[in-house]
């Protein structure tokens, strides 16, 4: 790739009636250009320059034109400089991998990507795990790593997010790391056993079979990190248990890394009994949305309270995801401010007719 050095556009300029003025310091223009050949266009510039126009919706102040092999960026110079430096970790993506989904475009224009945070740090500092077939697994978004460095000098960490933040993913990896690194004996998974908004009904098979639907997304990310045949084993051997949150009282854990997942569904009683379970070499992630409670109306979530009246105690910390974090559909972030703002609102009406009436 030949990368020209970027030009000062200070050329004086015309007026409308022909009289050439000269820009104010502070409006001097970089153009800085680069060159594609060897790319295959359509798979880098995307279907009717759908790719390029991501890149030209997230960088409004800088102009992106691309004619032949050559790929333009006029702007201010530290805007254009950006821009291009993203353009350019696009074209390595596309040279390595042969391939660039839009999804990865989107990531790097947003700075979630791995291989962004490859860029800024060399060394794999913020690897937490290899998963299957050596895929590295790490913390994308800086609230992530906010989880990972909470959960390392503290005990008990509270994450609190909205969907899609990597809440449950990254806790789990935190688990699976432990584990391999002996520095605990057993992972202890459970969620509260709580419908999502519907009534399922009557549920066939054992016990493990009728629990099996609620834990779903913690099976989802253990066969991400361990290989089958060994996740296997260490279910079978109870070395990484799943259960319910009723299963849970009586126990005492210990020399485990355990996870509380959809916590909002937990009332206060349940996340107290689940915190006085907790052994003196235990270690332990409760997540949650509180924006996603499907408790029944006249039954309060324990999770807003808990951390109320923990989260300044020492060894317990509280980290807070929010849509900037979400590293799933590019809409799942919009969805979720969409929804956000409904919500303020009609708290806002209930509060208006409340101060009316008093």
């Amino acid at each position: 790739m030949h990368l020209p050095e970027s030009l000062d556009l200070a050329k004086p300029k015309t007026n409308t009636i022909g009289q050439t003025v000269s820009l104010p310091k502070s409006k001097l223009l970089s153009e800085i250009v680069i060159t594609v050949e060897g790319l295959d266009p359509l798979e880098l510039f995307g279907q009717n320059n759908s790719k390029l126009n991501v890149f030209r919706k997230a960088f409004p102040e800088v102009i992106i034109t691309s004619r032949g092999q050559q790929v333009k960026f006029s702007g201010k110079k530290k805007m254009a400089q950006s821009a291009k430096d993203k353009f350019e970790t696009l074209m390595r993506i596309l040279e390595e991998q042969k391939t660039l989904p839009m999804a990865t475009v989107e990531e790097i224009v947003s700075g979630t990507h791995s291989f962004v945070a490859d860029e800024a740090q060399p060394t794999d500092d913020h690897v937490i795990v290899y998963g299957r077939s050596g895929k590295p697994i790490k913390a994308k978004t800086r609230n992530q790593k906010k989880l990972v460095h909470a959960s390392e000098t503290n005990d008990v960490v509270f994450a609190v997010g909205p969907a899609g933040t990597g809440k449950t993913y990254t806790a789990v990896a935190l688990a699976v790391r432990a584990l391999k690194n002996s520095m605990v004996k057993k992972i202890i998974l459970t969620r509260p056993a709580v419908e999502a908004g519907e009534s399922l009904g009557f549920l066939p098979g054992d016990l493990k079979e009728k629990i099996d639907p609620y834990l779903r997304p913690l099976y989802d990310a253990l066969d991400d990190m361990i290989q089958i045949d060994k996740l296997n084993f260490f279910m079978q051997n109870r070395v990484i248990e799943v259960a319910p949150l009723a299963y849970m009282r009586g126990r005492t854990l210990d020399n485990a890394f355990i996870i509380l997942d959809e916590a909002q569904n937990a009332t206060g009683t349940q996340i107290k009994m689940f915190l006085t379970r907790l052994g003196p070499s235990a270690k332990c992630i409760i997540t949650g949305d509180l924006s996603q409670i499907d408790l029944p109306k006249n039954v309060h979530s324990g999770l807003s309270k808990a951390i109320d009246l923990l989260g300044n105690l020492e060894g317990i910390s509280t980290v807070r995801l929010s849509p900037e974090d979400v590293v799933r559909h590019r809409l799942v972030k919009d969805i979720i401010i969409a929804f956000d703002k409904d919500a303020e609102r009609r708290r806002a009406a209930k509060a208006a007719v409340k101060e009316e009436e008093e």
